[in-house]
């Protein structure tokens, strides 16, 4: 049984910051990619950013510059440091670890139940 959990939401005025963290527990081998996605009202869910085991890091443009993903391999923990927010931040925001169980497990994604970032302007 794998599961994963966010913490840190809120309401913050723009402007101001929030750091966002996930940590994925249960019988995991390794986890190779941990991602944090977003979805607002009546719009697609979409990659914020992307961390890999080596470190590599991915930004979607409206993300660069403003966020920053870093990782705890140990603690099978993803951060997500979010400073100068604007109310287009507003959404939901979720993480996904995509992990392995077992050696020769493919990999499945494992996302958690979602923490709610509201922006005011």
């Amino acid at each position: 049984q794998v599961t994963v959990a966010e913490s840190g939401g809120g309401l913050v005025q723009a402007g101001g910051s929030l750091r966002l963290s996930c940590t994925a527990r249960g019988s995991i081998f390794a986890i190779d990619t941990m991602d944090w996605y977003r979805q607002a009202p009546g719009r697609q869910r979409e990659l914020v950013a992307s961390i890999i085991t080596g470190g590599r890091t991915t930004y979607a443009d409206s993300a660069k510059g403003r966020f920053t993903i870093s990782r705890d391999n140990a603690k099978n923990t993803v951060l997500l440091q979010m400073n100068s927010l604007k109310p287009d931040d507003t959404a939901v925001y979720y993480c996904n670890a995509n992990l392995r169980r077992w050696l020769m497990d493919p990999g499945a994604d494992y996302w958690g139940p979602g923490t709610q970032v509201t922006v005011s302007s």
